[in-house]
């Protein structure tokens, strides 16, 4: 369930312009969030990198929870592109390679356009997230 609580912050920072477009009103809480945004983003970007690793590690459960799998690898992912879409100023100070940081960039340029789509399915997958840990219980 935090994963789903995680990504849905996430996803309410991503697409928060789209959201403020259509609930005027939903600008002031968007922007209690705000200020974190970067912090959020980078540690996001690496805990979703972490999860696709953990992700292709626990291959085996692709054949007996595939849901389960599938939406594992798809949070890692969001938070992944996500994250590094909101934390790049943050993950910048740390990087100190400008060929790296050229590359962030570039990375950057070519994802900024998907940022509000990738922000509402973050938020739809973190729903489920949520109502799947009421549903489902793993022993």
């Amino acid at each position: 369930m935090a994963y789903g609580i995680w990504l849905a912050v996430l996803g309410i920072l991503g697409a928060s312009n789209l959201i403020i477009a259509k609930r005027p009103d939903a600008k002031e809480y968007i922007a209690k969030i705000a200020p974190y945004q970067g912090w959020i983003g980078a540690v996001s970007a690496l805990w979703g990198v972490w999860t696709i690793i953990s992700c292709v590690l626990s291959m085996r459960l692709l054949g007996i929870v595939p849901i389960y799998w599938i939406s594992w690898v798809a949070d890692g992912a969001l938070e992944a592109i996500l994250g590094l879409l909101l934390g790049v100023g943050v993950l910048k100070t740390f990087i100190k390679n400008p060929e790296a940081q050229a590359r962030m960039d570039q990375t950057i340029t070519k994802m900024a356009p998907y940022q509000g789509i990738l922000g509402l399915i973050a938020i739809g997958l973190g729903v489920w997230f949520v109502v799947a840990g009421f549903l489902f219980t793993f022993a």
